[in-house]
């Protein structure tokens, strides 16, 4: 049976063979995991419940959560680095 890529049996090969995707998909996966992971967590301690009810329902590979995170969390995340102790 023929469709609009050719044959059935040449479907893994367009446009990576089938094992490849794994290595694309599965860092993607983990990093949006964690991201909607702490963002999810925060605005459910902080009762934002629009925030996480958008959280949870879209999808953006971590973009949205970032944004939350860093701009309108209660608690915002923020980056530090640890500071030289003094002896």
């Amino acid at each position: 049976m023929m469709n609009f890529f050719g044959s059935w049996s040449n479907m893994g090969m367009f446009p990576f063979q089938t094992g490849a995707w794994a290595w694309v998909l599965a860092p993607l996966t983990i990093w949006s995991l964690f991201w909607k992971g702490l963002a999810l967590w925060r605005a459910g301690r902080s009762n934002q419940l629009y925030w996480f009810i958008a959280l949870l329902v879209i999808n953006t590979a971590g973009i949205l959560e970032i944004i939350y995170l860093l701009a309108f969390a209660k608690d915002k995340l923020v980056f530090t680095t640890k500071s030289k102790r003094r002896r």
